[in-house]
């Protein structure tokens, strides 16, 4: 996570808000605290009140111990919410899940229709920013081998 918290700010800069395990409000009584996002600048920077669906470019959880809850709870208040991208970042299988466009079945039950499997040597442009990417390699640990062990 700390290498990811080194290369967010620097990419996303003053094109957008990017907040990290703070609050978002999610209709009718939910209030996540992702591990970061990505939300609209606003004139008083959220002092007002916590960023709403409408101001949210992307979510992003980082996960490891964790990751059961991200991939079947939140990621079904995110796509209820209409959060257009939600990303995980998976260290226990070591790649990003990039999930985006929202839907609910006639069901009623929600999620996403695409995902996106990202391995930790490839780059992924920002959803709300395609001219802006990230390199994985620099997020994701390099790979540590045993051999002679």
């Amino acid at each position: 996570m700390r290498k990811l918290w080194k290369e967010l700010p620097k990419l996303v800069g003053d094109r957008a808000t990017l907040q990290s395990q703070a609050p978002i409000i999610i209709p009718p009584k939910s209030e996540p605290e992702p591990d970061f996002t990505i939300v609209q600048n606003r004139d008083d920077n959220y002092l007002s009140g916590h960023p709403q669906p409408a101001d949210v470019l992307l979510v992003i959880e980082v996960s490891d111990s964790s990751l059961d809850y991200e991939q079947d709870v939140k990621i079904l208040l995110y796509a209820q919410a209409g959060i257009s991208d939600y990303w995980i970042f998976n260290f226990f299988d070591n790649y990003l899940e990039s999930y985006s466009e929202p839907y609910q079945n006639s069901q009623g039950k929600y999620g996403y229709l695409n995902k996106r499997i990202i391995l930790p040597n490839q780059v992924i442009a920002l959803p709300c920013f395609p001219d802006l990417s990230i390199d994985l390699g620099k997020v994701f640990p390099p790979k540590v081998s045993f051999s002679g062990l």
